[in-house]
């Protein structure tokens, strides 16, 4: 378990910086937007969302093996209730351009919802 934890960070604490520099770098100083949530919020729960359903999916994987796909669905799935949970306050409130504030979450979110679907897949392949 923890071999899988370490390569797992090994890969995800660099993508997950790179992202945010990018991000946080087009926003601040080449864009100069202001949104409704910052850069910080918005990878703050990107990154902890991943690393629990990595958790979890290491857990599944290794207590009943067979199950791991049905159990990245569904965390898959939460994820998303939990997303828009997150942006509901954004979405109730009168942001002036609610669309950049939607590209600026959701592009993130599937990039990370590509590096959780690569790592569920090579778990699923080990046995």
């Amino acid at each position: 378990m923890q071999a899988k934890l370490i390569s797992f960070l090994k890969t995800f604490i660099p993508f997950s910086i790179l992202l945010f520099s990018i991000q946080f770098a087009l926003l601040n100083y080449f864009f100069e937007i202001e949104l409704y949530y910052s850069t910080i919020a918005i990878y703050s729960f990107h990154v902890l969302a991943t690393f629990l359903i990595f958790l979890f999916l290491t857990f599944v994987h290794k207590t009943f093996s067979d199950k791991t796909g049905f159990a990245f669905m569904a965390c898959s799935l939460l994820k998303m209730l939990a997303a828009v949970l997150f942006l509901l306050p954004m979405m109730l409130n009168d942001v002036a351009n609610p669309f950049i504030d939607m590209i600026t979450f959701f592009i993130p979110y599937f990039l990370f919802l590509i590096f959780e679907t690569i790592y569920a897949v090579r778990l699923i392949n080990t046995k």
